[in-house]
């Protein structure tokens, strides 16, 4: 027996990927259903390389009632509407958007990370899935931080424009255009032109000069890994389609060596250690596009503090940054709590 399935905002970058991502994980599923605005009803959706095709169900008529899972990559405002109404029906929502994560009733789950918080879903009947760039960097983290603990982080991403949904690709790739064929390059989706630049601005600004997408990685760190880890972001937007990178610095109260650090993240879940001192010897976010790996690179000691490492993290943001670990928190769902047959 398998399980009763909506992905809601299905013909989204993200809720595509999740149809992908349930195919080519074969998630059990009894019945699979793609829901979206009603400009997008009764468009057809592939399930993934099936070759079955789903009508898309219109989300202001679909009854959640029967249905067991709900995975919304919708947004917040329609997320607001209809995943208290999906949760209410018995179906448990699994979100992608920012609007429960720091919700104290909503567990904020990472599957590799803190797989035991997922028992206190039953509070709302609802999930949070993190930020992209929280989720990769606390799949690095955790490992070492069990092993020596980790009192602070500095962190610079480097994230992809696909990030910013459909808008911000079409523009990177217009703009890339114009400037070859030499036409007017035209901002509507990025603050500053996005094409052969980077823009250190994701989200609005905060009062404190930090930008939302930095707070998030901030206080989603501690909800997930740890409360009383330190850190500081500064978050990029980098002419990239797909496919987030950060560079890490990180202190720990313990001692730790880089050669230790190595023989943990090569063993660790979720994780890909690529590091080797040579040409090439990294991964790029180019590489890491389709897999469902955490990739991380140039693992080395910072000796301008004591028990310091720096390293990079590269991830595709579409999967293990929203979609694939939404499907994996799902798994770990039917494993603890929804079992069938």
């Amino acid at each position: 027996m398998g399980y009763r399935v909506a992905v809601v905002g299905a013909t989204g970058n993200v809720g595509r990927e999740m149809l992908n991502i349930l195919a080519e994980r074969e998630f059990p599923c009894d019945e699979i259903a793609a829901v979206a605005s009603s400009r997008s009803t009764g468009t057809e959706i592939e399930f993934g390389e099936t070759g079955k095709m789903l009508k898309v169900k219109n989300i202001e008529h679909f009854d959640f009632t029967g249905w067991d899972i709900a995975l919304f990559a919708a947004g917040s405002e329609p997320t607001k509407i209809y995943a208290p109404k999906a949760a209410a029906a018995g179906c448990v929502v699994i979100d992608n958007s920012s609007l429960y994560r720091m919700d104290p009733d909503v567990p904020l789950i990472v599957p590799e990370v803190n797989p035991d918080a997922i028992d206190g879903y039953k509070a709302r009947n609802i999930i949070a899935n993190p930020n992209c760039s929280t989720a990769q960097m606390v799949v690095a983290l955790k490992p070492l931080h069990d092993k020596a603990t980790i009192k602070r982080v500095v962190v610079s991403t480097y994230q992809s424009v696909s990030g910013a949904g459909k808008a911000g690709l079409d523009e990177l790739f217009e703009q890339s255009r114009a400037i070859f064929v030499g036409d007017q390059v035209e901002k509507r989706k990025f603050t500053k032109q996005i094409a052969f630049n980077v823009i250190p601005h994701i989200d609005s600004f905060l009062d404190d000069g930090s930008t939302k997408e930095e707070w998030k990685m901030v206080v989603e760190t501690k909800k997930i890994l740890d409360p009383k880890i330190k850190l500081q972001a500064t978050c990029v937007r980098v002419p990239v389609f797909v496919g987030h990178s950060e560079s890490l610095n990180i202190e720990f109260e313990n001692e730790i060596s880089a050669e230790e650090a190595q023989n943990i993240l090569r063993e660790a879940p979720g994780i890909m250690l690529v590091d080797k001192r040579e040409d090439g010897g990294y991964v790029t976010p180019i590489e890491s596009v389709g897999d469902s790996a955490t990739y991380v690179s140039r693992v080395r000691e910072d000796p301008t503090v004591e028990n310091g490492l720096a390293l990079w993290c590269v991830s595709d943001n579409l999967r293990k940054g929203a979609a694939l670990n939404a499907v994996q928190i799902a798994e770990l769902l039917g494993r603890r709590h929804l079992k069938k047959g």
